[in-house]
């Protein structure tokens, strides 16, 4: 069986498997779909799954279904749904993050939270925030570990860790056992849409600073 990991060597194959299930949650959806216009070799793989789940269900014994002629009459005589047209891609934003966020690239009201480093937060969805995060070229994320998954798509530029590098369309995913300490292009700096389901933790000479300074 073919296994797709990040630089860090941890598996995006199960994200992949759970987005072709359709179990994930409507960020991670919308982050796996705009990794799957980037990267054609995870779309393919998706596509051999979807090919797998249907030979599967087509090897199924068909199960007799109660009154089927008056539910399918039913199902016939309701009105088309109306289906919005896809958004657009853009120079930042493939198509189903631009239709999730609901702006273009150029248009996202981005705040500063630390310097040289930009954010913008697009919502939380049950249990997941998703946000999209500014870095400048060269400037780095203060050293972090996560409480819960946190996983990232790159959109633009790049940046590395101590795992490796996360280029445009690569997925990075991380947890409590990861501690890294991201660092953008000196060139591009890196934009990146980023789904977690719990709070980062500070590590490093700053993290014990703000412990610090909470305390006193």
């Amino acid at each position: 069986m073919i296994h797709f990991f990040d630089a860090g060597g941890r598996p995006v194959d199960t994200l992949l498997a759970e987005y072709a299930a359709g179990s994930l949650s409507r960020p991670l959806h919308v982050l796996v779909a705009a990794h799957l216009t980037l990267q054609p070799r995870s779309r393919a793989y998706v596509e051999a799954l979807d090919i797998l789940k249907g030979d599967e269900l087509a090897a199924t014994a068909p199960v007799p279904v109660a009154d089927r002629d008056a539910k399918l009459a039913a199902i016939f005589a309701e009105p088309p749904v109306a289906v919005a047209p896809a958004a657009p891609a853009d120079d930042l934003m493939p198509g189903p993050l631009r239709a999730f966020v609901g702006r273009s690239g150029d248009d996202i009201p981005w705040k500063t939270r630390l310097p040289g480093i930009r954010q913008h937060v697009i919502g939380t969805y049950r249990r997941h925030r998703a946000q999209l995060i500014m870095v400048k070229p060269g400037g780095a994320l203060p050293a972090h570990t996560h409480e819960g998954q946190e996983v990232t798509l790159v959109l633009q530029g790049q940046f590395h860790d101590a795992s490796g590098v996360y280029r445009r369309g690569d997925i990075c995913m991380a947890d409590e056992t990861v501690n890294h300490r991201p660092v953008a292009d000196a060139a591009e700096g890196c934009i990146c849409f980023i789904v977690s389901d719990g709070p980062f933790r500070l590590t490093g000479r700053f993290g014990r600073i703000v412990e610090w300074l909470s305390r006193r």
